[in-house]
C-alpha cells in the first residue's frame, strides 16, 4: 500500500495545484466581501487564453511560450473578473446571479472563439511542462519520492503564492484592510479605507488566480482546450468553504480533493480498489464535501459581509 501511495502521490499533487490556486483566488474575493461563484468560468477563460497563446508561440519561442501563456491566462482572468466586479461593486447586482452569468458567458464565448479559430472547438498544444526531480531532495527516502520526484515547476510557484498570500492577508496592511472590507465595510470606510477600490483589486486577483489555475491544467495534464474544466471551479469553491476561508485550511481541503480524485481515476488498475464501483469512488469527494459542510455549517467562519452589496451612503 505504501508503494501505491508513493506512486500516485505526484499525480495527486498535480491535480491539487490548479484547485489550490483557484481556491486562493476565491479567498481574496470573498475575504473582501464579494462572493465569486464564477471561478469555473474564470478558469475556462484562463485555459482558453493559455491554449491560444501557447499554440501560436510554441514554435517561435519553444522555451518561453508556456510561461507567456500562463501570464496571459492570469491577465485574461483578471480582466474578465472586472465584469463581475463592475456588476457587484458598482451596480450592486446580486453576486450569485453575476457569478452564474460569468460562468455562462465564459463558456459560450470561449467555445465560440475556439470554433472560429480551429473549426473544431479544440485548441491543442504540442508540449506541456516537463516533470523534473528536485536535486538532492528527491533522494530522501519516501518523502523524496512523494514530494520531490516528478514535480512541475508550477507546483512550487503556487506554493510560493500560498505562502505570500498568508503573509499578505495576516501580516501586511493591505491584508488587514481587505479582511476589514469583508467583515465590517462601513467601519473600514470610516477608518479611511476605500472599500470599492479594495474589493475591485481583490476580485481582479481572484480572476488572475483562477485564470492561472486554468492555464496550469493545460500545461500539466490536459494539453488542450475543449470547452470545459470539468467542474473544478465549483470544487475549488467547495474547498474554500471547507477550508474555512483560510489559506492553510484551503491547502488541506484541496489536497484531500486532489488525492481522492486521483485514487478514483486510477481505481480500475488497483487490485484493492477494483472491486469497488467506480461511481462511488468518483463521487466520494463530493459526497464527503456535502456531509462536511452540513456538520460545519454552525461553526462556519465566512466573512460577515460576504455577498452583501456595499453602499457608502447607507449604514
Amino acid at each position: 500500500m505504501l508503494d501505491l501511495i508513493i506512486q500516485i502521490f505526484p499525480y495527486a499533487i498535480a491535480f491539487t495545484i490548479p484547485l489550490l490556486i483557484t481556491s486562493l483566488g476565491g479567498l481574496y474575493s470573498e475575504r473582501s466581501g464579494v462572493v465569486n461563484i464564477g471561478l469555473e468560468g474564470l478558469m475556462l477563460v484562463g485555459l482558453f487564453t493559455a491554449a491560444l497563446v501557447i499554440n501560436k508561440l510554441e514554435i517561435i519561442y519553444p522555451g518561453k511560450a508556456i510561461w507567456i501563456g500562463l501570464l496571459a491566462a492570469m491577465v485574461a482572468g483578471a480582466l474578465f473578473a472586472l465584469l463581475h466586479a463592475f456588476a457587484c461593486i458598482t451596480l450592486n447586482a446580486n453576486q450569485i446571479i453575476s457569478g452564474i452569468a460569468i460562468n455562462m458567458t465564459a463558456t459560450a464565448l470561449t467555445v465560440y472563439l475556439a470554433r472560429g479559430i480551429t473549426g473544431s472547438g479544440n485548441i491543442q498544444i504540442m508540449l506541456g511542462l516537463p516533470r523534473k526531480n528536485v536535486p538532492f531532495l528527491s533522494e530522501i527516502p519516501i518523502i523524496g519520492k512523494m514530494f520531490f520526484t516528478g514535480t512541475y515547476a508550477t507546483t512550487w510557484v503556487v506554493l510560493l503564492i500560498l505562502l505570500l498570500s498568508w503573509f499578505l492577508l495576516y501580516k501586511m496592511v493591505f491584508g488587514l484592510r481587505l479582511r476589514a472590507c469583508g467583515e465590517h465595510p462601513h467601519a473600514a470606510d470610516a477608518a479611511g479605507i476605500n472599500v470599492y477600490l479594495v474589493r475591485y483589486i481583490a476580485v481582479m486577483i481572484s480572476g488572475a488566480c483562477a485564470g492561472l489555475g486554468g492555464g496550469i491544467i493545460l500545461v500539466t495534464y490536459s494539453g488542450e482546450f475543449n470547452g470545459s474544466v470539468a467542474g473544478l471551479g465549483f470544487l475549488a469553491l467547495a474547498a474554500l468553504i471547507f477550508g474555512q476561508w483560510k489559506p492553510l485550511g484551503i491547502l488541506a481541503a484541496t489536497f484531500f480533493f486532489g488525492f481522492a480524485s486521483t485514487i478514483a481515476n486510477v481505481s480500475q488498475v488497483i487490485p484493492a480498489l477494483s472491486s469497488i464501483p467506480g461511481i462511488l469512488l468518483k463521487t466520494f469527494p463530493y459526497i464527503f464535501t456535502l456531509i462536511a459542510l452540513v456538520f460545519s455549517a454552525k461553526s462556519s467562519q465566512a466573512p460577515k459581509a460576504a455577498g452583501e452589496p456595499y453602499d457608502k451612503g447607507k449604514r
